[in-house]
């Protein structure tokens, strides 16, 4: 099934709650009816962006052209093997109802990212990560529609170029491939991932996958407002990569800065960054920094684009006047 809507809100499509609109508004249930929709010539000639439930996005004005949305829903269990699961997973379903779901059943894994607001094929984009896991660590495979050939594509793990908060989806390939289903690979046997500084206060001892899952929904709910009251896209940027030998000059100078040493690089928090700046629960008119938390960017109410993008510039210019750091945004902006 396929739904067209026209100059259609996309106010309920974007967890800032942003008062904006598409031309065209598509909503379809199979591959199959995407790439009917596809073969119209005008169509494919138009402007088109694919979105998930809209947690990581941030639309600058009305978009004149095409914004489709899978609504492509299902969860089938296709392989058991040992402690090890096969699932597969429709792209359009909510990704926290789907880590409640595979913790119900039994299927390991999900929790450290539990409450991502997020549905599973944007999750894949996204390649989302929270408390020392990220979703690629249990992707095995997605499955695509080629959006210029109408073909459908499989794409192994190895080949989908994940990285932090990144994945030839959202870079390399952006906009060539409508993602139809993901599989997961999980377990049932519980292992807890209590390797994250935030949940060392948990116990392993007598530990659920339901109290663990509980415990990262209180963390988070801790420091980031839901959207439904207070209109955001969780984390607006990414943590930095410097080299280390600008972290060893800038240690000089701020010698408890945190960091944490990754590939190519030491990684620095945003959030510290942002906060030594003195922005967190500061704001430029309708829009400002949560001030519980400084990686996030929030509509007070009554917001526009260019309300969230003035405090998002003001933000990066004082991180780069005071540390000669740029940062670079996890939402992608349309």
């Amino acid at each position: 099934m396929l739904t067209v809507k026209t100059d259609y809100s996309l106010k309920a499509h974007n967890s800032f709650g942003l008062d904006v609109k598409a031309r065209h508004f598509v909503e379809y249930e199979s591959a199959e009816d995407l790439a009917a929709f596809l073969h119209d010539t005008d169509v494919r000639n138009s402007r088109m962006v694919h979105i998930g439930s809209g947690s990581d996005l941030l639309f600058t004005k009305d978009y004149d052209g095409y914004i489709v949305h899978s609504a492509v829903r299902g969860k089938k269990l296709l392989e058991e093997k040992g402690e090890s699961v096969l699932l597969s997973v429709g792209a359009g379903e909510n990704w926290d109802d789907l880590v409640d779901w595979t913790i119900s059943n039994g299927y390991y894994g999900l929790e450290n990212l539990s409450l991502i607001p997020s549905e599973v094929g944007a999750a894949a984009v996204q390649n989302i990560g929270a408390y020392g896991a990220e979703v690629k660590d249990f992707i095995v495979w997605v499955d695509c529609l080629d959006l210029e050939s109408c073909d459908t594509v499989r794409f192994r793990n190895d080949e989908c170029g994940f990285s932090y908060r990144n994945s030839n989806f959202k870079s390399k390939w952006q906009g060539r491939y409508a993602i139809i289903e993901v599989a997961f690979e999980l377990s049932t046997a519980f292992k807890p991932n209590l390797s994250y500084r935030a949940l060392k206060g948990v116990s392993p001892e007598g530990l659920t996958p339901q109290a663990l899952r509980q415990a990262v929904i209180d963390i988070r709910r801790s420091k980031l407002p839901e959207p439904e009251e207070i209109g955001n896209a969780g984390s607006f940027f990414m943590n930095p990569v410097i080299t280390a030998e600008q972290y060893a000059q800038l240690y000089r100078d701020y010698p408890d800065m945190p960091h944490f040493d990754v590939e190519g690089g030491v990684k620095v928090p945003a959030a510290w960054l942002i906060e030594q700046c003195g922005w967190k629960g500061r704001n430029i008119g309708a829009a400002g920094v949560y001030e519980r938390h400084p990686l996030v960017i929030v509509n007070l109410g009554g917001a526009t684009p260019q309300d969230i993008i003035n405090v998002a510039d003001a933000v990066v210019g004082s991180v780069r006047e005071k540390f000669g750091i740029s940062l670079k945004p996890e939402v992608i902006w349309i």
